[in-house]
C-alpha cells in the first residue's frame, strides 16, 4: 500500500549511510544507488523546509562504548579503517541538518534524537538507510514505540542479505508504518507544503 499522508511536522531521518556502509556489498540496491535516492529525498525535504535527520553509527577506537553482551556472531577487532563512521560526501554539509551520532542499531536508544524531533514538532519520521533490518527496522521499531507515524522509504534503503532485507520490508514494517519509494514521498511532499 502507497504513503497516504505526511503529517506537516515530517522528518526525513537517514540511518548510517557513510562511508563503511554505501561502500559494503547490498541488495537489492547498491550503496551508491540508496545515496542517490537518498540525496533526492533530502533536497525535496530541505527545499519545502522539512528537518533532515542523518544519523552515524561510531565507536570508540578501543570499543569500549559499544553494546556488551553475548553473542553467537563473531566481533570485529581489528583497527576500522580511516574516516569509515563519516556521512558521504553527497548527504553532508548542509547546516541546517541535524546530525545524531548512536553507538547502537536504532537511532533513538542513548542519542537525543527524540528529543531534537519533539522540540520541532516533528509527528512523523521518513526512514531509509543500511541496513534495513539492522539500523532501519532498529529505528522504526522505536519510533512506533515512540508514537511517531513511520513512513519507510523502500527504494533508500539495502542490506547485506536479500533475505534479511526481504523479511524487514515485506513482514515488519507493515506493522510499523507506511511503505512507499522515494518518487512517491516527494511527490506527498509537494502536495502537503
Amino acid at each position: 500500500m502507497p504513503v497516504t499522508k505526511l503529517d506537516a511536522g515530517t522528518a526525513l531521518v537517514l540511518i548510517d549511510l557513510q562511508k563503511a556502509t554505501v561502500g559494503a556489498p547490498c541488495v537489492p540496491h547498491t550503496g551508491p544507488d540508496v545515496v542517490t535516492r537518498a540525496s533526492e529525498l533530502a533536497e525535496a525535504f530541505r527545499e519545502h523546509g522539512a528537518t533532515v535527520v542523518l544519523v552515524r553509527v561510531t565507536e570508540s577506537e578501543d570499543r569500549a562504548d559499544g553494546t556488551p553482551g553475548r553473542k553467537d556472531a563473531p566481533t570485529y577487532t581489528g583497527p576500522m579503517p580511516t574516516g569509515w563512521d563519516e556521512i558521504v560526501e553527497e548527504l553532508s554539509g548542509h547546516p541546517g541538518d541535524i546530525v545524531i551520532t548512536k553507538r547502537n542499531w536504532g537511532a533513538f536508544y542513548g542519542t537525543d534524537l527524540d528529543l531534537q524531533l519533539r522540540r520541532r514538532g516533528i509527528t512523523q519520521v521518513v526512514l531509509g538507510g543500511i541496513a534495513t533490518s539492522i539500523g532501519v527496522e532498529s529505528t522504526a521499531r522505536n519510533a512506533h514505540e515512540l508514537g511517531y507515524h513511520v513512513t519507510l522509504a523502500t527504494d533508500v534503503m539495502a542490506d547485506m542479505s536479500p533475505e534479511a532485507h526481504h523479511h524487514s520490508v515485506e513482514r515488519i514494517f507493515p506493522m510499523l508504518g507506511e511503505r512507499g519509494t522515494s518518487a512517491e514521498i516527494i511527490e506527498l511532499l509537494a502536495k502537503s507544503r
